[in-house]
C-alpha cells in the first residue's frame, strides 16, 4: 500500500537538503545557489532534483551525494535526478546567497543573463570589501571555473567575481 506523504515530511526533506553547503563555496547552500530545484516524496522516498551550475562542474557529483547524504541521516529513503533543463543561471542565486557571497569576499553575479553586457564580460564588478566600481579583472577564472579574478584599484583588494551564466 502507497501511503501520501505528508507536507511536514516534504518540508523537513527540504530543509534538510537545503542546509548543504556547496562544496566549493562554502558561505553559500545548494538552495542558496538555486541548484536545489525542488524536494517531492514519491512513494515514501525523498526525491531531490538538483541543477548543475554548469554541465562540467566538477562539484556535481559531491553536491548530490551530500544531498542524498543530508536526506539519509536526516531520517529519509533518498533519491537524487539531475535536472539539465532549463540549464541553471545566476539569475537563480537568492538575494541571501549574493549577500552571503559577498560577506565571504566573493563578488555576486551583477548583472541578469540575458544581459548583453554580462554575456560578454563588460560587467562593472564592485569590490565585495569596500563597495568601490573601480576594479579590474585579472583573469577569466578565478578558484574555480565560474569565478572570474578581480582587484580592486580603490583598496587593492583582489577577489573572485561569481560570473553570470
Amino acid at each position: 500500500m502507497v501511503t501520501e506523504a505528508t507536507s511536514l515530511d516534504e518540508a523537513r526533506a527540504w530543509a534538510a537538503a537545503a542546509a548543504v553547503p556547496d562544496p566549493e563555496v562554502p558561505c553559500v547552500t545548494v538552495a542558496d545557489l538555486g541548484i536545489l530545484r525542488w524536494v517531492r516524496m514519491q512513494d515514501g522516498v525523498a526525491v531531490a532534483g538538483v541543477t548543475p551550475t554548469y554541465s562540467g562542474c566538477p562539484a556535481v557529483l559531491a553536491i548530490e551525494l551530500a544531498v542524498e547524504a543530508a536526506l539519509l541521516q536526516a531520517g529519509f529513503e533518498a533519491r537524487i535526478e539531475r535536472v539539465m533543463s532549463p540549464p541553471w543561471t545566476t539569475d537563480w542565486v537568492t538575494d541571501e546567497g549574493r549577500e552571503k557571497l559577498r560577506a565571504y569576499g566573493i563578488a555576486p553575479p551583477v548583472e541578469s543573463t540575458g544581459s548583453k553586457l554580462a554575456l560578454f564580460g563588460e560587467t562593472t564588478v564592485p569590490c565585495p570589501k569596500c563597495g568601490s566600481t573601480d576594479t579590474e579583472k585579472l583573469s577569466e577564472f578565478g578558484s574555480t571555473a565560474c569565478k572570474a579574478h578581480y582587484r580592486c584599484c580603490a583598496c587593492a583588494e583582489p577577489f573572485d567575481y561569481f560570473k553570470c551564466i
